[in-house]
């Protein structure tokens, strides 16, 4: 399966047309395919892609991990600028590629959680603990949700080999790359 071509959308999308203002991305388009899932999605999406209850810079931090955990390159690439523009340096994206954890109490029981999120698919007691100083419970559910988000995401581009977009890849810093992403 492929990405569907902007002209040949189902009219049914446009409002998905109109919220990306002409230009959805191929995972949009990959979805276009399926155009009452990507209906029933596009809410979902509204909320999370803007970090829900959780601040951008965290949201970043969490789709960044999933997808290191899934070797997904699209999601990689696609939200390397988004990173940055969230405030993250470019050294604290490159270490979300590696086990250490050079992170503030905050940033490192987040990542931690996710981590457990991908390993046991859930937050245990302790996680929980460590995150409570700094995460409501809603900003928790939120974590799980967008992992669940990203993780089909990651499922779908690597399933059907989605390639990242152009525009997209434009943005990319120096030396990010697809190659290096995969190398480790």
């Amino acid at each position: 399966m492929k990405p569907v071509p902007l002209p040949d959308w189902d009219p049914s999308l446009q409002h998905v047309i109109d919220d990306m203002n002409g230009r959805p991305i191929n995972v949009h388009a990959l979805l276009a395919n399926h155009p009452a899932l990507l209906n029933a999605w596009w809410t979902l999406r509204n909320y999370l892609v803007n970090g829900g209850e959780l601040e951008q810079r965290h949201c970043e931090l969490v789709i960044l991990r999933v997808a290191v955990h899934l070797r997904s390159w699209y999601e990689w690439g696609s939200h390397v600028v988004r990173g940055i523009d969230s405030g993250l340096s470019m050294a604290e994206i490159e270490n979300l590629r590696s086990d250490e954890r050079p992170w503030g109490e905050a940033d490192g029981a987040l990542l931690a959680a996710v981590d457990e999120v991908a390993k046991y698919h859930a937050i245990g007691e302790e996680a929980r603990a460590r995150l409570a100083p700094h995460f409501t419970e809603r900003q928790v559910m939120d974590v799980i949700v967008l992992h669940g988000m990203y993780l089909t995401l990651g499922c779908l581009v690597n399933t059907w080999r989605v390639e990242l977009d152009d525009h997209v890849g434009a943005r990319l810093p120096d030396g990010v790359s697809e190659t290096s992403f995969l190398s480790d």
